[in-house]
Formats: structure tokens, C-alpha cells, sequence
């Protein structure tokens, strides 16, 4: 993981609220930019997660094959 381990889902719920901040565009520029850098962070975080479940699925579906 990219930081201390964070949920898929909390991830996600935490992304999807600042986009609805950033949608709102009520944040100076300055705010806005913090906002995007952490809503890529929480991307990356949730890529992450369903990388790693692709490749959990994969392993199992080799298996009993």
C-alpha cells in the first residue's frame, strides 16, 4: 500500500467526497490543488486494492483449473 493502510472502501467514500468538493468549486486554487493531489493519492490507493484482488481471483481461478 501507498500509506498506513487505508480500506478500499474508505478510500473510495473518502475520493468520492472530494470530488463533490472539488465539483462544488467553492476551494481557492490553492485548496483545490490539495484536494486534487489527495483525491490522486486515494485513486492510487484504490487501484491498489483491486489490483490486488484481480490478482488474488487470478491465482484462485489458476488453481482450479
Amino acid at each position: 500500500m501507498t500509506e498506513k493502510k487505508i480500506s478500499y472502501e474508505a478510500a473510495r467514500d473518502e475520493l468520492a467526497e472530494l470530488v463533490t468538493q472539488l465539483e462544488g468549486g467553492q476551494a481557492s486554487l490553492e485548496e483545490s490543488l490539495a484536494l486534487w493531489e489527495r483525491s490522486e493519492a486515494l485513486a492510487k490507493i484504490c487501484q491498489e486494492w483491486l489490483d490486488g484482488a484481480k490478482a488474488k481471483l487470478e491465482s484462485v481461478k489458476g488453481r482450479s483449473e
